[in-house]
């Protein structure tokens, strides 16, 4: 099995799960146990220093929680940007290029130089051991590769048909799909 991590999961305009219609996923984890990600187009309007304090001041804007997904919203999982890629930062894990996850038990300050932003995400995507392979198998999602700005874009509401149209040929037609139209 080659690992999908640091990849985009796109919703195709086949999937009709509520969860996830026009989403991207960025995976942070996929290993033979299962997969990890969390989706970075869906932001809410609660401050991310409402609910973690001195993390605010490092988070992109917008500066507010992001929809992670489905499983425990009551959790939090962190990405961040590094400055410099190639550095190994104590706190953050990387999970591709200059993106990683972050450790919230950490002074954020001791992160402060070392990364560009942040951004939270309230719960997260997974899946069970097979589960992504089979769901991309049947078509409900395109595996693409991620830019390190994706998970931190400014208007995240663009990232779904931003990263279609990047894609070129007939991907980029997907990105005018109408979403009020069912497939069978």
């Amino acid at each position: 099995m080659e690992s999908m991590t640091g990849q985009l999961l796109v919703a195709t305009p086949a999937l009709k799960d509520p969860n996830f219609d026009r989403t991207v996923v960025l995976l942070v984890a996929h290993e033979a146990g299962g997969a990890l990600g969390v989706v970075l187009n869906r932001a809410t309007e609660v401050p991310v220093s409402e609910v973690l304090g001195a993390w605010g001041g490092l988070a992109r804007d917008p500066a507010v929680l992001f929809e992670g997904g489905p499983v425990q919203p009551e959790s939090a999982i962190c990405l961040a940007r590094m400055r410099t890629p190639t550095q190994r930062v104590k706190g953050i894990h990387q999970v591709s290029g200059s993106v990683g996850t972050v450790d919230l038990s950490v002074d954020p300050d001791r992160l402060r130089d070392a990364v560009t932003g942040i951004r939270v995400f309230a719960g997260y995507s997974g899946w069970s051991p097979g589960q992504v392979e089979e769901e991309v198998a049947r078509g409900s999602w395109f595996v693409l590769d991620a830019l390190p700005g994706d998970a931190f874009m400014e208007r995240p509401d663009d990232l779904w048909p931003m990263v279609l149209r990047r894609q070129g040929g007939i991907m980029s037609a997907v990105a005018h799909f109408p979403p009020d139209v069912l497939l069978n």
